[in-house]
């Protein structure tokens, strides 16, 4: 077997194993039902891990010593946060958020 195809065939099966796992939890809960105490419980889910993931961008970590503000993350997440409260657009509020980055760090 050449490089060419042994790399695609790794390619593919690091997409296999990294689609699976999300992929299959999806077709077999379809295809159950939770008890209501469950499904109110899992619809925080996702608010829960966006949230854990912008906070900690929010800082930088080096270590022996405590977290710091990532300034260039902290001002464009002002006015990202203003439009999506606001606008409750996804894809509106992820514009501002690259355009407002870019301008960032195109200046600073």
């Amino acid at each position: 077997m050449t490089i060419k195809y042994s790399t695609l065939i790794v390619i593919i099966c690091c997409a296999a194993v990294t689609l699976v796992p999300r992929i299959l939890p999806f077709i077999f809960s379809k295809k159950m039902s939770f008890p209501k105490k469950l499904n109110d419980f899992l619809s925080f889910l996702p608010m829960c891990i966006l949230t854990a993931l912008f906070v900690s961008g929010l800082f930088e970590q080096k270590v022996g010593q405590f977290a710091q503000f990532n300034v260039q993350n902290v001002l464009a997440s002002l006015p990202t946060l203003l439009v999506a409260f606001r606008t409750k657009n996804l894809v509106l509020t992820v514009l501002v958020g690259l355009a407002t980055m870019a301008i960032i760090r195109a200046f600073l």
